[in-house]
C-alpha cells in the first residue's frame, strides 16, 4: 500500500539523531512553533502505530515529534530496563535536538514514561497529556484481566486480539477499531516498518510490570506534580482500568480528566477528531 502525501503524518520522513551512542529514529512535522508535542508510544508499538486521523488534526496546530525509544522500531540500542531509563532517553533526545521545552502526549507505557520525565525534569515538560495509563503503585486499582495478560504476550496479534485489547465490546467501537487499523496499515505495511522484537517487548513488559507494582513509579508523589496534566482514557479500558485515571485526577493538583464513552484503550483512535480537539484546547 502506497503512502499518501495528503496525510502529514503518513508523508513525514524518518530522521535520526545520535543519543547515548545509538541512533534514535523520529519524525518531525506539523505547524511551526517553539514547543513541540512529543508522542511517546505504547507497549509493543512504534511510531508507525499512531493513527493519522488523530495525529494530523493536531499537526495542523502544533509542531509534532514522533519518537521511537531506544531498541524499538528503527531506533538502535537496547530497551532500557525500566520506565526511568526510557524517560532518560527522551530527555537525552530533547537535549540532542536543542529542545528546552516540550509538551508530551504519552499513551499507555508512553504515558508512564512521560509522567516519569515530568517528575524528574519539570522544567523540560511544559504540559503533559496522560492517555490510557496509570501512575503505578495504586494498591486498590482493579487488576488486569487474565485474558489481557494472555493476549498481550502472544507472538502475533490478530485483528480480534487487537479489537479486544484496544476497543470496547460494542459493534460500534469494534467497527471504529477496524477503520483505525486500515488507516494505520499505511505505515505498518511499508517496507521500512520494523515490529518490536521479542527481546525488546520482554524488556518493556518487565518495565511496565515493575511500574505497576510501584517500583520507582509515581503513585506516591502525584500530589507534588505541578505540571498541567490532561488525563484521558476510554470508559471501558480493559488494559488499564479507568480507576487509575480517577486516582490521578484526585491526587494531582493541576490535573483534569476526560473519559470517553463506549471506548477502550485506543479511545483516541475511535474518536480521533474529538480527542484531537481536546488535546489542542488543553495545549493552547
Amino acid at each position: 500500500m502506497n503512502l499518501s502525501d495528503s496525510s502529514p503524518m503518513a508523508a513525514a520522513k524518518t530522521e535520526f539523531v545520535s543519543v547515548d551512542g545509538a541512533r534514535l529514529a523520529y519524525r518531525a512535522f506539523g505547524a511551526s512553533g517553539p514547543v513541540p508535542l512529543v508522542f511517546l508510544m505504547r507497549f509493543r508499538g512504534t511510531m508507525d502505530h499512531w493513527d493519522p486521523a488523530f495525529v494530523d488534526p493536531i499537526a495542523e496546530k502544533r509542531p509534532i515529534v514522533l519518537l521511537d525509544n531506544a531498541g524499538v522500531g528503527q531506533s538502535e540500542g537496547e530497551v532500557p530496563g525500566g520506565i526511568s531509563g526510557m524517560a532518560e532517553i527522551v530527555r537525552l533526545f530533547a537535549a540532542a535536538k536543542g529542545l528546552e521545552k516540550i509538551d508530551v502526549f504519552g499513551w499507555s507505557m508512553g504515558a508512564a514514561v512521560g509522567l516519569k520525565l515530568t517528575i524528574d525534569h519539570p522544567v523540560l515538560v511544559r504540559k503533559l497529556v496522560f492517555a490510557g495509563s496509570g501512575p503505578g503503585g495504586i494498591a486498590d486499582a482493579p487488576p488486569m484481566p487474565q485474558k489481557v495478560l494472555e493476549t498481550i504476550v502472544k507472538p502475533q496479534t490478530s485483528e480480534d486480539d487487537y479489537l479486544y485489547l484496544f476497543f470496547a465490546g460494542s459493534e460500534a467501537s469494534r467497527e471504529a477499531g477496524r477503520r483505525s487499523l486500515k488507516r494505520i496499515a499505511r505505515r505498518t505495511e511499508a517496507a521500512a516498518h520494523r515490529p518490536v522484537r521479542p527481546e525488546s517487548f520482554k524488556r518493556q513488559l518487565a518495565a511496565v510490570g515493575a511500574w505497576a507494582q510501584g517500583s520507582n513509579s509515581a503513585g506516591d508523589v502525584l500530589e507534588s506534580v505541578q505540571t498541567p496534566t490532561l488525563v484521558l482514557n476510554g470508559a471501558h479500558d480493559v488494559m488499564v482500568h479507568p480507576y487509575n485515571s480517577y486516582t490521578m485526577n484526585q491526587r494531582m493538583p493541576s490535573a483534569q480528566l476526560i473519559l470517553y464513552p463506549d471506548s477502550g484503550h485506543a479511545f483516541h483512535f475511535q474518536y480521533p477528531a474529538q480527542v484531537a480537539g481536546d488535546v489542542i484546547d488543553f495545549l493552547s
